[in-house]
């Protein structure tokens, strides 16, 4: 987190000393194996098989983009297909992403042998929940995608959130027919995404991710259906459990590298705030090269993302002191006795000075279920990485279980970079930078808790990928923001120019300009106006994006091009 130091954003600087102080060098995130990146490469390879065939013959123009169409995946219509599935007496095969070797792997094949098999084949009674769904449910199978179930195991504490990507208008017995059909948020939109119910299977088991409950099916068909939005189920190996929270939730991701320097010192009240806003985390500890998922002396696993189920001060008592001792829930997806070992692990002598009211208040257990406690302390020492995802109000309005909790505040643009007119590029390119599009946000009651009366807010800045074939994936642009501290709007000409960049430095910006999906940073800064400058690095490439800043308190945002 970045705090405004208002006297060094206003202090007088000449043309030459702002121009080093304000250059900017690109970061080049390797996408060559990720699966966000790869999406619509493996689509065409794995996934869209039916569409990918009118795209050779030349019966669909690719640059149209046909692979969303009216918020559906491939334009396919749940409702009508399962109609017609039902009239037709015959259960539903994607033709899109059908049950063979291709929706499995897209660069190799199996490695071993496996069977496509029906609920109905494996389990007498398949349902898709049994008792309601829990972060209880989600265990991995054979496939890599830890960072994915840590998501859904966050997923599960918000039933709205979870019954939007698991819509409930469909069963195993009412108008069965063998489809199903759930939704993710995709670039400012949600996605429906239709698939069949054959799922990978060896031995008679399910292969990949699983319920404790054999008759409880919702885990394995929610991973289908994004294996199906990102191409296979290879293409799930590996990635980012902060990108999964956003697709969940259409809210803004945070990223923290807890061993670098410059952590926010109140790093903890950030992650407590988050916690009791409902946000979604999940945390890592930095992977080993020579062991794929090593396990360490502590019981923590190296290069495997774990889900945060709750962040407390706990009640202490000691002989010799009481009060409150900060500490973290979190959940291994594996869900079995691979836990922490250290204090505060299962039955460790630490619990014997919480008080019994207190444990009961904390929900605490002891069973081997992959879910453990840590002291801050010891969660600040051990893992690496912490990933955040802020929800917007309206993922938790009508939810009754988070009606008094705390809420973002959150002001959104879309906005395009057009060549020769509004994508100037960074600050790097001075004679073209202020014709890129200019937002000012309005900040001005400071947050209840801060001693310095200083107000939060979150930036997030997320291109919309939405394009051509080219224009997904490798092609990923690199994008960044410049926030500049505006002492008085009225007596400015607005859209800033030129002049103002020149002799202006800017307040803060985001920690990169990086070639991702979004770009995120949090501030805190005095109450004021600020105009926020997206832009891509390099000046003249065409864009669009979804701009969103998250405030504590109301704020307000309006564009100053227009």
């Amino acid at each position: 987190m970045t705090t405004i130091n208002l006297e060094e954003a206003i202090a007088e600087y000449g043309p030459e000393e702002l121009d080093e102080l304000e250059a900017i060098e690109p970061v080049n995130l390797d996408t060559a194996n990720s699966p966000f990146a790869n999406m619509l490469i493996n689509m065409l390879e794995g996934g869209g098989r039916s569409m990918r065939a009118k795209v050779q013959s030349g019966e669909i123009d690719p640059s149209a983009q046909p692979y969303f169409e009216n918020g559906k995946l491939y334009g396919q219509d749940f409702q009508a297909l399962r109609e017609e599935a039902v009239a037709s007496g015959e259960l539903f095969t994607d033709p899109e992403f059908p049950p063979d070797e291709k929706s499995l792997y897209f660069s190799e094949s199996a490695p071993y042998s496996f069977e496509w098999m029906r609920p109905k084949e494996l389990v007498d009674n398949p349902m898709l929940f049994e008792g309601g769904a829990s972060r209880f449910d989600i265990n991995q199978g054979e496939l890599g995608d830890c960072w994915l179930l840590a998501a859904l195991a966050n997923l599960t504490l918000n039933k709205k959130l979870l019954y939007r990507v698991v819509p409930l208008d469909q069963s195993f017995t009412e108008d069965y027919a063998g489809i199903f059909h759930f939704q993710f948020w995709q670039y400012g939109e949600w996605i429906d995404v239709v698939i069949d119910d054959f799922l990978p299977t060896r031995g008679g088991k399910l292969m990949f991710m699983h319920s404790a409950d054999e008759n409880e099916l919702w885990t394995a068909l929610v991973e289908k259906a994004y294996a199906k939005l990102h191409g296979s189920y290879e293409s799930l190996k590996g990635g980012s459990t902060g990108e999964a929270m956003v697709d969940f939730t259409g809210g803004c991701g945070e990223m923290y590298q807890l061993k670098e320097r410059g952590i926010p010192e109140d790093m903890f009240s950030i992650v407590r705030k988050a916690y009791d806003r409902c946000s979604m985390m999940s945390c890592s500890l930095e992977p080993d090269p020579r062991v794929t998922e090593a396990k360490t002396e502590v019981g923590l696993i190296r290069g495997h993302a774990y889900s945060i189920t709750k962040v407390v001060k706990a009640r202490i008592e000691t002989p010799r002191v009481q009060g409150q001792i900060p500490l973290v829930r979190i959940r291994n997806p594996w869900g079995n006795e691979a836990e922490w070992n250290g204090a505060w692990s299962d039955g460790s002598p630490e619990w014997q000075y919480i008080p019994d009211d207190e444990k009961e208040i904390l929900g605490i257990n002891f069973e081997h279920d992959g879910e453990f406690w840590m002291s801050y302390k010891d969660f600040m020492k051990y893992f690496d990485q912490i990933e955040i995802c802020n929800l917007t109000p309206d993922s938790l309005e009508d939810s009754e279980a988070f009606c008094d909790r705390p809420r973002w505040e959150v002001t959104s643009w879309e906005g395009v970079w057009l060549p020769d007119k509004s994508a100037g590029g960074c600050r790097n390119n001075l004679g073209s930078f202020a014709s890129n599009p200019q937002y000012l946000v309005n900040v001005e009651d400071p947050d209840d808790s801060d001693d310095d009366d200083l107000c939060t807010i979150i930036i997030s800045l997320m291109q919309k990928g939405r394009r051509a074939l080219r224009d997904e994936g490798l092609d990923m642009l690199t994008i960044g923001f410049a926030l500049y501290y505006v002492k008085d709007p009225g007596a400015i000409s607005l859209p800033l120019d030129t002049d103002f960049f020149r002799y202006t430095r800017s307040a803060g910006r985001s920690k990169a300009f990086i070639n991702m999906r979004e770009v995120s940073q949090r501030f805190r800064v005095p109450p004021g106006a600020y105009a926020i400058v997206p832009s891509t690095f390099n000046p003249n490439e065409f864009g669009q994006f979804l701009l969103r800043v998250f405030s504590e308190k109301k704020s307000t945002c309006e564009s100053i091009n227009e």
